[in-house]
């Protein structure tokens, strides 16, 4: 089907223009407050835009493992910016190790290969009407496997508050809200709720596949707060629709505490063989 793209969501936030498919209604557009990355929510209490974290002195073109702080879990990014691609039996660990980007104090260049997720949108994504499953995002240009896509930006909130806003919801209300927890060791666990249904980026309007074509990993760049970032896990093609799975990769059917008592499952409309046949409540993403 032969769509054309106009105004720019983002209204010049992004380093790209987010574009809007033409001729269709932009009512619901025109009510979301953009914002290219995560903003201060009811209930947090980490500020995402306060610089928390400590920078490194490398004073190089590129930081290396061998000597950067930040790379103390090892080197993310390739040359190219994409995501390194692991042995076949570490196929886990991309999941599994913490990903720390030099930051605003360190001393490195810009063009540091350990600065990706903060520089921003860096590929053409249109926002257009789907048949069944409201709004979408498309590829408007080829996108390799391991490459930065977008984030999912939006309040970042507390555990009440993301519960309230859940148990809030009707059958008929669209949910937002994407949970994910991060297991350091043994009974610890960090766990961040993002909520972009008012104040959001593109991300917010990404769809849910049980084959999906991105991957989501928490980045952490100048605050504890982690940016979650959505790279391709394939090749993508031009016109293609781009989806995450919004269970993480989990068992989808498994309802969590925030869970308990919220509106019933909606019915998932992707239409991938593995189709589980619902919508995920909740994503719980290891690391």
């Amino acid at each position: 089907m032969l769509r054309s793209f106009g105004a720019d969501l983002s209204g010049g936030l992004e380093n790209i223009p987010v574009l809007i498919e033409s001729g269709v209604s932009q009512d619901a557009l025109s009510k979301l407050q953009y914002t290219p990355e995560n903003v201060q929510g009811p209930g947090c209490d980490v500020d995402p835009s306060e610089v928390t974290l400590p920078g490194c002195v490398c004073r190089a073109q590129s930081c290396v493992p061998d000597g950067c702080p930040c790379l103390c879990f090892g080197q993310a990014y390739t040359s190219e910016g994409r995501l390194v691609e692991r042995q076949a039996d570490e196929a886990d660990l991309l999941h599994s190790q913490p990903v720390f980007e030099c930051n605003v104090l360190c001393e490195c260049s810009e063009s540091c290969q350990s600065r990706l997720v903060q520089n921003g949108l860096r590929v053409q994504l249109g926002v257009f009407r789907t048949q069944d499953r409201g709004w979408g995002v498309l590829a408007l240009e080829p996108i390799p496997r391991g490459c930065f896509v977008c984030e999912y930006a939006g309040e970042v909130i507390g555990f009440q508050e993301a519960r309230r806003r859940q148990l809030s919801q009707t059958s008929s209300d669209m949910n937002y809200i994407i949970s994910v927890r991060e297991h350091g060791g043994e009974r610890r666990f960090i766990q961040t709720f993002v909520d972009p249904a008012s104040v959001g980026n593109v991300g917010r309007f990404l769809n849910h596949s049980c084959q999906p074509n991105l991957v989501m990993l928490p980045v952490r760049v100048h605050s504890l707060a982690p940016r979650l970032a959505l790279f391709a896990s394939r090749d993508v093609e031009v016109g293609e629709e781009l989806m995450f799975d919004y269970s993480g990769g989990h068992d989808s059917n498994t309802q969590t505490q925030m869970d308990a008592g919220a509106s019933q499952k909606k019915p998932c409309h992707c239409g991938a063989p593995n189709c589980t046949g619902f919508l995920p409540l909740d994503i719980s993403v290891l690391c």
